[in-house]
């Protein structure tokens, strides 16, 4: 039995030896991943520069027009006949024509095709119907200039490029991965393509950007060509709907609203934002309403959706297209000039082979009329044989054929033995005279527009641009976007604990001390009792240092927070007292604050978000013969410096304590804001118009073209409406001028008011739908001037010029006003204003940083017990080395410091 079982393991053994023989596929990876890679690039993915169409799209199109009899054909007939030309998938033929039916520019499409918009599939396609449109009827086709090659089978014959006389591909887009490489044309706008090609036929220089047909606003800064490493940002158009409710109108290219929809929930359960609700009330137009919780501002619910949600998306275009059967990576200039120069030379091959058949028609019908105007075909009458039928007729015309372009051929005397004895017989020389001169007129006019084949070109183009660009202007507005600070607009979604004693911060210390509230992309700046300073990420918990005095979110390039301190430098030495901000910084590193000596010790500190400067009271010990041991300090007297310097002189003595005396008021002067119009967004950088210099209660006035009004406060994260047509520092007490037509009287009324409810949005003209605003003003005396209609057979009325001070009294916002007149007027414009001289505003805290009044001299020694200010900005050499210059303020000589 065992001898058996042997035999059995040698047989088994046997027959798995050839199993595990090792076999290698380098070669056949090789040829065959090639071939499939070459295959996926020049067969499915990669459209062609020839005609803008991948292969499967270039069937289809050839599919629709063997089928087009000027009705709608459903969409799988149509499918199924793509199929005899390659054995595309039902399903891949039926998703790219769906795509190409979308984009509402070669295909008339019937039925539910879907909603870009939402992301809604079409319907069957057995449900749906389409056609070809008049626009690819006229620039897609032309059997005559056509490449063709057979079929997949060799059963049919199909383009190898459809003869496109538009640059197709740029105003579609395109899309696809291959294998190795990928491609990305954005779709841009149809009159800017045919604009661009006619600027390149013209030997002008021209740009194109990208147009989405979801619209929003778009950032083409980066957008390098449509190159490989360009970037284009495109965001959603967000406006305010009322008070506590954001419409979305617009959204960005690749997006839907349900994918929309889906990021602003995960950004509200991560606690970035904070909403009440969503609704979605998109149909044809996008309408998505976003709920807001009370006390949550709009404006930087807006930044925040930009920084945390698919309301900003980046794309990055990759120009990538198939030319003689390789990839070939080109920017969009250089596509629309090839498809310029290409639908050139397709426009000349059209007159070419149009020449050539009018003159053919000349030839024939020249011919007709020489065989029948002199009776040759009574020559053959007596011939018996074919051929002396054909050489009767050659010898009977060749006395008339002396003008004509071409000799005669035995198919053009062929021709002429097919007439018809009735046409003979009813044959009319003048209308064939009048036949062969409009040929002539025809061939001339070829001729001519061959001879000028740019501007026969340019013509083309301008034809399609008036035939088919109603309805296509740019939807996407260009725009350059200012950078939402994510740490400024993200919610504060948790809450921040100290450890002073231990020296631990953190998100996890719930036990402890409550700081603030704070979001988890925050920094944390914190100030310990030996003067150390750190600022690090908010994490569950930190160790900073023991003895913390101070944790406070940090807010990066922050000038306008000043911290206050008063040190001791060392075990046993002198104190100092200083003043600076901090604005940037290196994350977990430790900055010393004092003059770096062991056992240094801090004071006092506080910090003060407006620059504000204290009164403190300083005790020192009763040591030896110290006769002063208390006095105060002004840090309104101190200069504000950068971080590492060491500050002024306080005392040599031991301090026993520093008591605040007097809460301070802010050193710095008025902030400056500017409005880049560019970007629709306020700045402190100078960037654009100055608006004005605000201080805390300042307010911006803001008023639209539909007749709103109100009065916010400055905030850098404001957001503008785009029918905004003031916006200015709000002066209380200067009234506002506003010239309206009321629709429900059809009159025109002037009325002045004051702003009585800060902050809150007024409608200062009347609420009917054809009432709207004409002038606005804000200046404190100004003038118009009114056109009156002219009146059929009578002179024009002189224009009048109206003092709106005059015409009427300051009076409530709801006022009606008072009826301009009664005539009827062609437009008002405003003139300008008469002179005024504006009272000067006075504000209790306009204070300098440091007065010129000096306490001590730079080179006098302070008394026992009193305080030594430098009001020289240069450091002296007994202070440390300054670190940081970037965070050094701006100090003129009087010791002012100037913050923006």
């Amino acid at each position: 039995m065992s001898e058996e079982h042997e035999e059995l393991d040698n047989i088994n053994n046997e027959s798995q030896e050839p199993q595990e023989t090792i076999t290698k596929v380098t070669g056949m990876y090789k040829d065959w991943f090639l071939d499939y890679a070459s295959y996926v690039i020049l067969e499915r993915a990669v459209p062609a520069i020839e005609d803008g169409f991948k292969p499967v799209q270039r069937r289809i199109m050839h599919s629709m027009k063997d089928l087009d009899d000027g009705r709608y054909n459903k969409v799988a007939n149509i499918v199924g006949h793509t199929m005899q030309y390659h054995p595309h998938g039902d399903a891949s033929i039926a998703d790219a024509m769906v795509q190409i039916g979308q984009k509402d520019l070669l295909i008339d499409t019937q039925g539910n095709w879907g909603n870009i918009l939402t992301g809604d599939r079409a319907a069957a396609s057995r449900y749906i119907e389409a056609r070809l449109s008049k626009f690819a009827l006229d620039v897609v086709y032309n059997p005559k200039i056509t490449e063709w090659q057979a079929s997949y089978d060799g059963r049919r014959k199909e383009p190898i490029n459809l003869p496109v006389m538009f640059p197709l591909l740029l105003a579609q887009g395109g899309e696809g991965i291959a294998v190795g490489l990928s491609t990305k044309i954005l779709p841009h706008n149809f009159i800017e393509l045919i604009d661009a090609s006619i600027k390149h036929l013209k030997g002008k220089r021209f740009t194109i950007l990208p147009d989405f047909p979801t619209a929003g606003i778009a950032d083409f800064t980066n957008y390098n060509d449509g190159n490989r490493g360009g970037k284009v940002r495109v965001r959603a158009k967000i406006s305010h709907h009322s008070k506590n409710t954001l419409v979305i109108t617009e959204i960005p290219f690749n997006t839907t609203t349900s994918s929309l929809i889906d990021s602003i929930l995960k950004a509200n359960d991560k606690g970035k934002i904070k909403i009440k609700k969503i609704e979605d009330n998109t149909a044809a137009e996008v309408e998505i309403l976003v709920h807001l919780p009370s006390g949550i501002s709009p404006d930087k619910t807006i930044d925040a959706l930009y920084a945390f949600t698919n309301c900003e998306v980046s794309i990055s275009p990759l120009g990538c297209v198939i030319e003689d059967n390789k990839p070939l990576f080109i920017g969009v200039s250089e596509m629309l000039r090839r498809s310029t120069d290409n639908t050139v030379q397709l426009l000349k091959n059209e007159l070419e082979i149009k020449l050539g058949e009018l003159e053919e028609q000349w030839h024939f019908a020249s011919l007709e009329r020489i065989f029948i105007e002199n009776r040759i075909y009574r020559d053959i009458e007596e011939e018996e044989t074919w051929d002396g039928v054909i050489n009767a007729i050659d010898k009977g015309l060749k006395p008339h054929i002396k003008h004509l372009k071409r000799a005669i051929t035995v198919d053009d005397i062929t021709r002429l033995t097919e007439i018809r004895i009735k046409r003979i017989s009813k044959f009319d020389i003048d209308k064939a005279q009048q036949k062969i001169e409009a040929l002539e007129e025809q061939i001339a006019e070829v001729k001519h527009h061959l001879a000028n084949l740019i501007d026969y070109a340019i013509a083309y183009f301008t034809r399609l641009k008036k035939d088919y660009g109603e309805g296509k202007e740019r939807k996407t507005e260009i725009r350059i976007f200012d950078d939402v600070d994510a740490t400024k607009v993200v919610i504060r979604n948790t809450k921040l604990y100290v450890n002073r004693e231990e020296g631990f911060i953190g998100t996890s210390l719930r036990r402890d001390e409550y700081v603030c509230d704070c979001s988890d992309i925050d920094d944390i700046i914190a100030f310990t009792k030996d003067g150390k300073m750190m600022v690090t990420k908010v994490n569950s918990k930190t160790f900073i240092g023991k003895n913390i005095i101070h944790v406070a979110v940090f807010k990066k390039k922050d000038k306008r927070t000043i911290y206050n301190m008063i040190y001791r430098d060392g075990k046993g030495g002198a104190s100092y007292v200083k003043r600076f901000a901090v604005t940037s910084i290196t994350r977990d590193r430790e900055y010393d604050l004092t003059n770096g000596n062991k056992s240094s010790v801090v004071w006092y500190f506080s910090a003060n978000p407006n620059g504000e400067a204290e009164v403190v009271t300083v005790l020192l010990r009763q040591v030896g013969s110290i006769k002063k041991l208390k006095w105060d300090i002004d840090f309104a007297d101190i200069l504000i410096k950068g971080r590492a310097s060491k500050g002024n002189l306080v005392t040599k003595y031991s301090i026993k304590r520093v008591e605040l005396k007097e809460k301070g008021v802010s050193t710095l002067k008025p902030r400056k804001i500017w409005f880049d119009d560019t970007v629709q967004r306020l700045n402190v950088d100078a960037r654009g118009e100055l608006i004005g210099e605000f201080r805390g209660e300042d307010r911006l006035l803001v008023i639209k073209q539909s007749g709103v009004v109100k009065t916010i406060i400055p905030e850098l994260t404001t957001h503008f409406d785009s029918d905004m047509i003031v916006l200015e520092k709000w002066v209380p007490k200067k009234p506002i001028s506003a010239i309206y037509y009321d629709g429900d009287k059809e009159r025109y009324y002037v009325k002045r008011f004051l702003i009585e409810n800060e902050g809150r949005e007024e409608t200062f003209i009347s609420e009917h739908q054809d009432s709207q605003l004409e002038i606005v003003s804000t200046d404190w005396r100004p003038m118009a001037d009114v056109e009156f209609t002219k009146v059929r057979g009578k002179d024009r009325k002189p224009n009048l010029e109206v003092n709106l001070e005059e015409f009427i009294a300051v009076k409530g916002i709801n006022a009606l006003g008072n009826q301009l007149t009664k005539d009827k007027i062609n437009q008002i414009n405003l003139l300008d204003p008469l002179p005024f001289d504006p009272p000067k505003e006075v504000h209790a805290d306009e204070l300098d940083v440091v007065d010129e009044e000096v306490i001590k001299t730079n080179d006098e020694q302070p008394l026992e017990g009193e305080i030594k200010v430098d009001l020289d900005p240069t450091p002296k050499s007994d202070s440390k080395p300054e670190q940081d210059s970037d965070e050094d303020l701006d100090v003129d000589d009087k010791g002012q410091v100037t913050l923006f």
